[in-house]
């Protein structure tokens, strides 16, 4: 049996926008997202959904810094992950789940994707460890996440996961720092200096 090529995660260029949009496919993802959703209030993220999205990240891309991570296996895209500064993130500065514990510096890790015959084989987790590195080579002092963990016995619907599966994170050093709601952890980790 052949051996897949390894896992290379990179940041997210105008060079490799077209690998981005073949990962992401017509819809954006999922339903015209493009991942704009965690950038934008629900007002802008309706009026802009689709197209309108697809725009706004390119523009992201082209002005950079890098508004996250790609994955690699091989030549193939098979993974993204939503990263920056939390402040980048206006909508989850009123969320319920993700709203900030206190006034402290942070990035985030807002989405992951995952194409789905890829799922189950160390993409999200290869993404995460890449975020952390990325986070703390741009001087981030700590990472947050607010991913999914799905309760004993419930079948997870992978559309339902765009934050991430919890043990993800916890198997890459993030500890619980607060739990707003049953089923969504707010996890961080320190990156020290």
């Amino acid at each position: 049996m052949a051996r897949s090529p390894k896992l290379r995660v990179v940041p997210l260029t105008q060079e490799r926008w077209d690998d981005f949009e073949r990962l992401f496919g017509p819809r954006g993802a999922c339903g015209g997202c493009w991942c704009m959703t965690p950038r934008l209030t629900s007002a802008q993220y309706a009026q802009r959904k689709g197209a309108g999205n697809r725009r706004a990240m390119r523009a992201l891309v082209e002005r950079g810094p890098a508004p996250g991570l790609l994955a690699y296996r091989g030549k193939e895209p098979v993974g993204w992950c939503a990263l920056a500064p939390r402040e980048e993130y206006v909508r989850y500065a009123r969320s319920r789940v993700a709203k900030p514990l206190d006034a402290r510096p942070a990035w985030m890790i807002a989405c992951l994707f995952v194409r789905p015959d890829e799922r189950g084989k160390g993409v999200s987790e290869a993404l995460v460890r890449a975020a952390i590195a990325h986070a703390k080579k741009h001087g981030g002092e700590r990472i947050e996440a607010f991913p999914v963990e799905p309760r004993a016995g419930q079948e997870l619907v992978p559309v339902f996961a765009w934050t991430g599966i919890a043990s993800t994170f916890t198997r890459a050093g993030f500890e619980e720092v607060a739990r707003r709601t049953p089923t969504r952890p707010y996890l961080r980790r320190e990156l020290g200096t």
